[in-house]
């Protein structure tokens, strides 16, 4: 299979992107958020903001982050191990024509947050064993200091998946299904 026999298109929702549209993969190492979920997830949590830091560990095509840039957030760190997927995020974040706001580590989640040293407001996960995964993730970027006091993260799994109330300080706050994929958002 060829790299440009997988790209299927998406759009930016809202903001300062809005409407433009977005690369994503279609296949196995990527479940691409949809539109409608996209934009759900959003309006649960902003739907806009003023500055801030995201973090997007498991980016995929990086339309997740891209879209909270689009509605105000600063800068995004989007971390991404699959190379199809890396050559999509660059040429998603090149369509936004500020790169600047961007940074793309090619690399696992595990060695990002073994290394980081930022402090995010919003942290984005869509991991592929999404359970394990994500409680390990939370409780080790707590363990490091690197959320804010403020901070949202919001959780996409599949609707099946059971995640717990609290996770470390984090607490479950808001749970939403959207057809096949649940959205979990834990706060402090």
């Amino acid at each position: 299979m060829k790299f440009c026999d997988i790209i299927i298109f998406m759009r930016v929702v809202s903001g300062n992107y809005g409407g433009r549209p977005l690369k994503t993969l279609a296949g196995k190492t990527t479940r691409p958020t949809t539109d409608k979920v996209k934009g759900a997830i959003f309006n649960m949590i902003g739907p806009y903001f003023e500055g801030g830091r995201v973090l997007d560990l498991f980016a995929g095509s990086g339309s997740l982050a891209i879209e909270a840039i689009s509605r105000g957030m600063d800068h995004a760190l989007l971390v991404e191990k699959d190379r199809a997927a890396q050559q999509v995020i660059l040429e998603n974040i090149k369509m936004t024509k500020e790169p600047e706001k961007f940074q793309l580590l090619k690399m696992s989640a595990e060695r990002v947050l073994s290394n980081v040293s930022e402090t995010f407001d919003l942290v984005l996960l869509d991991p592929p064993y999404a359970k394990e995964q994500i409680v390990e993730n939370l409780e080790l970027l707590q363990d490091k200091k690197r959320l804010t006091e403020n901070v949202v993260v919001v959780c996409e799994t599949d609707k099946g998946v059971e995640l717990p109330d609290h996770i470390g300080k984090l607490e479950l706050t808001r749970q939403k299904t959207y057809g096949i994929s649940k959205i979990s958002i834990y706060e402090f």
